[in-house]
């Protein structure tokens, strides 16, 4: 699993105008069953993304360069990989 926490590179006024875009990309990746939760910090500096681990380091790199926040270069990302040894029963099927 990762957790992927994202810092806001740029003012929030430059971030909200890609934040419909990016919500997009996020829920591609719900669907796909990759991304397992994600939000806003508080304060509003940046963002979490908590990530499946069915897929490698390099595979999730070349996903987060497709998010919008990326591609546009108002956020950066700091990817951290753990071993769920403990986890709810619920999170079984998508670990």
């Amino acid at each position: 699993m990762y957790i992927v926490n994202l810092t806001y590179l740029k003012p929030l006024a430059e971030i909200e105008a890609h934040l419909a875009a990016h919500r997009v990309f996020l829920d591609e990746q719900y669907a796909r069953e990759v991304f397992l939760a994600s939000g806003p910090k508080s304060p509003r500096d940046g963002g979490v993304i908590i990530v499946s681990g069915r897929l490698s380091r390099a595979e999730l790199d070349g996903l987060l360069a497709q998010d919008p926040f990326a591609q546009n270069g108002i956020a950066s990302y700091q990817v951290t990989q753990f071993e769920a040894t403990k986890h709810h029963p619920a999170l079984a099927a998508v670990l």
